[in-house]
């Protein structure tokens, strides 16, 4: 990137990619950060290529942005996208990180010429270990495509797909899926306790427990399925259990409602 770029709000989510952006030196080409509430940027204060503004208002005219990068809440959207409508330019793409708001919505607010990227990042952003799929629309060009692509990959992994009607899925899996992976946690722990250990033990070997092997999972070139079995010993204590999760009324006809669930609310909240 030769211009510079904005990022409206500077949440959690806008933070960490923003940690991101400095650290990889994407940001080196000048941030102007959008946030009213001064206190979620105070620790970007002495990052010499961020400028922070209260209102998009706030940025002059002479600013031409590569990217504008939406994260806001999705219920203030419409607020927020109004004034960025000034930024719309064959030159400009804006990727929006807002979870149901897909790009038939940004297009209506900001024109059908406009370059929309729509991307679904997770919590694990925050450590660098997220994973974000995203879709374009028909004006972003592929150079603008691989632009929002390196941007997300400071926190994370990145995927692309051309089919926006994936993006529910998305959600549903990975968007959501943080929030499966503690209730396993939160599920061993109170588990492990009724089994008779302590508490704070029973939690603190269910949490390392999980992200030990998340990390297993991620560096392995095995398949999980692959990883399950090369922990299970025929006839010991994780066959015993595996038995009960790998029921016809065990987890995957659990997961299987879930995720249809989590779809289809994530459908209802973009229509």
């Amino acid at each position: 990137m030769s211009n510079p770029f904005i990022l409206a709000g500077c949440g959690k989510m806008g933070g960490a990619m923003l940690d991101g952006w400095i650290e990889s030196g994407y940001a080196d080409v000048g941030v102007h950060v959008i946030e009213p509430f001064a206190g979620a940027v105070d620790r970007f204060a002495a990052a010499s290529q961020v400028t922070v503004h209260a209102a998009a208002e706030d940025i002059p005219n002479g600013v031409d942005p590569s990217v504008v990068i939406l994260a806001v809440k999705p219920q203030t959207m419409d607020e927020a996208i109004a004034p960025l409508r000034r930024f719309v330019s064959p030159k400009t793409v804006f990727l929006s990180i807002a979870a149901g708001k897909t790009i038939g919505y940004f297009e209506s607010k900001l024109g059908s010429e406009a370059a929309i990227v729509r991307a679904m990042p997770n919590t694990p952003a925050a450590v660098g270990r997220g994973i974000t799929v995203h879709a374009p629309n028909a004006n972003v060009t592929a150079e603008q495509s691989t632009m929002c692509g390196a941007l997300l990959s400071a926190v994370g992994e990145v995927v692309g797909v051309e089919d926006e009607g994936l993006m529910d899925a998305v959600t549903a899996v990975s968007g959501s899926g943080p929030a499966y992976v503690f209730l396993l946690i939160e599920a061993m722990a109170a588990a492990g306790e009724k089994a008779g250990l302590p508490a704070d033990l029973s939690m603190r070997l269910a949490r390392a427990t999980v992200a030990g092997a998340g990390e297993l999972a991620r560096l392995s070139e095995e398949a999980a399925s692959q990883l399950r079995v090369n922990v299970t010993s025929p006839g010991g204590t994780t066959a015993a259990a595996l038995e009960v999760l790998m029921a016809d009324d065990g987890v995957q006809p659990v997961f299987d409602r879930a995720i249809a669930t989590a779809t289809a609310r994530s459908k209802e909240l973009a229509g």
